[in-house]
């Protein structure tokens, strides 16, 4: 083992180090600074303050640095002396393994994918929290079977943490099962402190950095838990919070150092009691000191939070959740447009602007609202699909299908295409096709210049589409061909037609009474399939059922005849298409 002497100069030479780094740092500028305080490559510091860092951070740098140092003097003490059986040697070693994890093997783990890290953790503290059942005498059957519970909730939270690096299903889904494991952990420390208690072998500063470890879960987890408040507000909390993480560090290093029973010290001497509390100061009073007061903003979300890439509808949300969805929306800058509130409002203003928003007559009051808020787009108002998260009592009056979970949405959806579809009648009821469907066809509601009869796998289809646009509108029979692709278009203007396809296996009848307007071109099937678009998923353009194979003789060439009139059900089209090499285009009526 190596001498105190030994482990006494290593002491004074780190804790040098990190002051000498920091006072460098400090002279050198931002990234030095970071890597002398952070330990931590000067990327992260751009990564986290992009204009570099303001007098707070620069303080709070500065602050965390004597914080580090200070217990860094308490981590890298000499083990004690005395005999230890197996298992507290095992336990010793891991629990150094630990030490060194977090002071300095994080960041080449960091390298590696996380799924390796998380996996190592897992493995170490079980290993750990094992040991720890079998070495500490608990004096108590129900203790150490609380303890087992607790190591377990703590392990069952690293384990999720692992499935989620894997993209395996976790063991449980929201915030409320995530705290619920963290404050596994923070139990899991807590009867570990209170077993080392009964143990006896462990000194009174070594339970008291474990109940400030505790303390500092406290600060974490409704801080970067239940706000969110870490990540994304004032970096010097960050580095505060970073810095007080050592205390937990202390606490594993001092539990390693006295595992003997031989050779431990009685009760600390009160100045050495002194020094560890004002340390403790030290590190928690600049924590409590950063906290901002009520009037300054809560940016619990911004346009890149992870909890706002998905659009959940109103009605798939529970009522305390409707809130974060509609600031989600209001700092969203997605499709590279700017925000509809400033970065500097808080939550809470931007909740009270939204509230207000609702209460607007118009859009010019909206544009007034948005203004006094500071908005770069007030012009642009608010929609009532933003506004149903904070307000659904006003929106839902107008817009009920607003509060629709996606469940009911789909299927309204689908009754409404059902219904649309139910209107539509095949025109030749008597005149059978090989294969042929009856659907609405829907249309985009600003204006849409017909569908397209079209070889979906022509690998020239996307250019033979481009030219049909043009032609449709060269003459009154609004039927552009080109090749493999036939464009219709619609005689009023509507937003759905009928729409009837048949495939013959010859020529039938003209037929042309009763409709206002027939046309027959070619078209081209390279692929042996002629088709129309149908409306995919969640689309809004395209025929509202399946529509068939009209290329029933496989490649080649095919003639397509085009009927037209408006009746009762809207305008209807009958699309008719038979085998046939001839390229003339018939304008059959009028």
């Amino acid at each position: 083992m190596l001498s105190d002497n030994f482990w006494r100069i290593i002491r004074i030479g780190v804790v040098g180090l990190v002051l000498a780094a920091a006072v460098a740092g400090l002279v050198l500028g931002d990234a030095w600074l970071w890597v002398a305080v952070e330990w931590s490559p000067p990327a992260y510091a751009g990564f986290y303050a992009r204009g570099g860092f303001d007098t707070p951070t620069t303080v709070a740098l500065l602050v965390a640095a004597l914080v580090k140092a200070a217990l860094l003097w308490l981590i890298l003490r000499a083990p004690a002396p005395g005999p230890l059986d197996r298992r507290e040697k095992a336990l010793r070693r891991l629990l150094y393994l630990a030490v060194a994890y977090a002071l300095v093997l994080w960041f080449p783990i960091a390298l590696l994918p996380d799924a390796v890290g998380a996996a190592l953790q897992l493995a170490l503290w079980t290993a750990i929290d094992v040991l720890y059942l079998l070495v500490i005498r608990w004096r108590s059957r129900m203790l150490r079977a609380a303890a087992g519970a607790m190591f377990a909730v703590e392990l069952a939270g690293m384990a999720d943490e692992l499935l989620d690096e894997l993209d395996l299903p976790e063991l449980g889904s929201g915030g409320i099962v995530a705290l619920g494991l963290m404050l596994g952990g923070v139990a899991a420390t807590i009867i570990t402190v209170v077993g080392q208690r009964r143990d006896g072998r462990w000194s009174r500063g070594t339970q008291v950095a474990g109940w400030l470890s505790v303390g500092v879960y406290a600060l974490t987890i409704p801080l970067n838990i239940l706000l969110a408040r870490i990540s994304s507000g004032s970096l010097a909390v960050l580095v505060m919070m970073d810095a007080v993480g050592l205390v937990s560090t202390v606490w594993i290093a001092a539990t390693a150092r006295e595992l003997p029973v031989e050779g431990r010290p009685a009760d600390l001497p009160p100045a050495r009691r002194v020094i560890r509390v004002a340390v403790a100061a030290v590190a928690v009073l600049p924590i409590i000191a950063l906290i901002h007061p009520e009037q300054t903003p809560h940016l619990t979300y911004t346009g890149w939070s992870m909890d706002c890439y998905d659009r959940p509808g109103f009605g798939d949300l529970k009522p305390a959740e409707r809130d974060a969805a509609f600031l989600c929306r209001a700092r969203s800058t997605d499709g590279g447009v700017p925000p509809m509130f400033p970065d500097s409002l808080s939550d809470q203003g931007i909740l009270a602007y939204g509230r207000a928003l609702c209460r607007a007559k118009d859009r010019d009051e909206q544009e007034a609202i948005l203004t006094r808020a500071g908005s770069t787009r007030p012009a642009w108002g608010a929609d009532p699909w933003d506004l149903v998260y904070v307000c659904p009592e006003v929106v839902g009056a107008t817009r009920p299908e607003l509060l629709r979970s996606t469940a009911e949405a789909k299927a309204a959806n689908t009754a409404y295409i059902a219904e649309k579809n139910a209107r539509c009648r095949d025109p030749w009821p008597r005149t059978k096709g090989v294969v042929q469907a009856t659907a609405n066809y829907f249309l985009f509601v600003d204006g849409d210049p017909g569908y397209v009869v079209h070889d979906p796998e022509d690998e020239a289809a996307g250019e033979a589409e481009k030219q049909t646009t043009g032609k449709v509108y060269d003459d009154s029979t609004l039927t552009g061909e080109a090749d493999s692709s036939v464009l219709v278009g619609h005689v009023e203007d509507v937003v759905d037609v009928c729409l009837t396809v048949k495939a013959l296996r010859t020529a039938p009848p003209r037929r042309t009474a009763g409709w206002y307007q027939v046309n027959e071109v070619p078209i081209v099937s390279r692929s042996g399939r002629l088709t129309v678009p149908e409306m995919g998923e969640g689309g809004e353009v395209g025929a509202g059922a399946p529509m068939p194979n009209l290329a029933i003789a496989g490649k080649g060439r095919y003639r397509l005849r085009v009927y037209v009139r408006v009746g009762d059900a809207g305008e209807e089209h009958l699309v008719v298409v038979f085998p046939g090499a001839s390229g003339k285009r018939l304008n059959l009526k009028p």
